[in-house]
């Protein structure tokens, strides 16, 4: 898997700058940090939002985003909605399907008017972050988990 592009820079600029680790939001509300600069979100929205993501598979795995562990959080201003977000691998070269398909899923479907997609590396993706639904889909295909 190759290297993402993010949306302000190139695969070897994203390499070159670590992003910090992103607010969990969407993961676990209780652990988000508040900032003076973004109300919180309504659960609501959130949860359509986070339902939505649902509609965006792992290319590779095929089991959905969310429940793999990917998204790290969600958040909203007035411009856009963010997704925090990480990869399977840092090398992964399906980013861009899975930035289309995060953009069907709630730029093309009418839930947000924007998308920004923050590639997020640490805390690094690993199998602990799979939901219980994600566990029982890979089982299903297989996998050991």
């Amino acid at each position: 898997m190759t290297e993402p592009a993010t949306e302000t820079g190139t695969p070897d600029a994203a390499a070159a700058s670590a992003p910090e680790a992103a607010t969990p939001e969407a993961v676990a509300p209780e652990a988000a940090s508040t900032t003076a600069e973004a109300p919180p979100m309504d659960p609501q929205r959130l949860d359509d939002l986070e339902e939505a993501m649902r509609d965006v598979v792992d290319p590779e795995l095929g089991i959905n985003v969310v429940d793999l562990g990917l998204v790290y959080g969600i958040s909203e201003d007035d411009d856009a909605v963010t997704i925090d977000m990480t990869l399977t691998s840092a090398a992964c070269p399906l980013t861009d399907v899975i930035e289309d398909q995060s953009r069907n899923a709630l730029v093309r479907s009418g839930l947000c008017e924007e998308l920004r997609i923050n590639w997020v590396w640490m805390p690094p993706w690993g199998p602990d972050k799979i939901t219980d639904d994600g566990r029982e889909q890979l089982r299903a295909l297989g996998f050991t988990v």
